[in-house]
């Protein structure tokens, strides 16, 4: 896979989306920043930050993904396997449904997944040493471009939606004691069933996880 680096990007996700647009890129490709200044983050939100922390962007196409895998299901998916990445490498973390990456009951870091024509564009940003967005840190020194490579190769085993799901409802309980997001409002996830897709049932309404 081609990895492009740069010193300093407004946003991971922004530069390869418009790049893939424009023709001058093509899947399978990922960008990393050192640092970010205008990073996308869940609903809208920004995520930036300075060096040393995780700001990069990866797109596949989707023929290149398993093919048991729901479309609704990709941002579960891709922040399951960053999870297991950073698991890897040492650092005690968790997955909050549908994409955020936890220490603890901080928030460390988040994937969020974008689709476009026939490829899928994952953005992931992990505060690995410092806290500038007003979340927690991990405290880690490992290299970004380390942790790209291993979260890279852990998407290309393509490992079965199957597999990753019968691990993750293991760990979904640690979830219940959160907040998501139902039709512009904040609803209570301890009653929550996840359904086999990766969403949830929520008092008999569906919340599903692609952001």
């Amino acid at each position: 896979m081609e990895i492009l680096s740069f010193d300093t990007l407004p946003s991971t996700q922004h530069y390869l989306t418009e790049a893939i647009r424009s023709g001058e890129l093509k899947p399978p490709v990922a960008v990393i920043a050192s640092e970010q200044t205008a990073g996308i983050g869940s609903r809208e939100n920004t995520w930036a930050g300075g060096r040393g922390n995780f700001f990069a962007s990866v797109a596949w196409s989707i023929r290149d993904l398993p093919e048991d895998l729901p479309a609704a299901s990709v941002s579960i998916y891709m922040a399951f396997l960053m999870k297991e990445s950073l698991r890897k490498i040492g650092a005690e973390v968790w997955m909050k449904w549908p994409n955020d990456l936890y220490s603890d009951r901080e928030k460390v870091g988040g994937v969020i997944t974008k689709k476009l024509s026939d490829f899928i564009v994952v953005g992931i940003g992990v505060n690995l040493k410092k806290n500038p967005n007003g979340y927690s840190a991990l405290d880690t020194d490992i290299s970004p471009l380390i942790l790209l490579n291993i979260f890279v190769e852990a998407v290309q085993k393509k490992p079965k939606w199957k597999q990753v799901f019968s691990q993750y409802k293991i760990e979904f309980d640690l979830s219940r004691s959160y907040e998501t997001h139902q039709d512009g409002r904040k609803v209570e996830m301890k009653n929550a069933v996840l359904c086999e897709d990766g969403s949830l049932d929520i008092d008999g309404g569906k919340v599903y996880s692609l952001r």
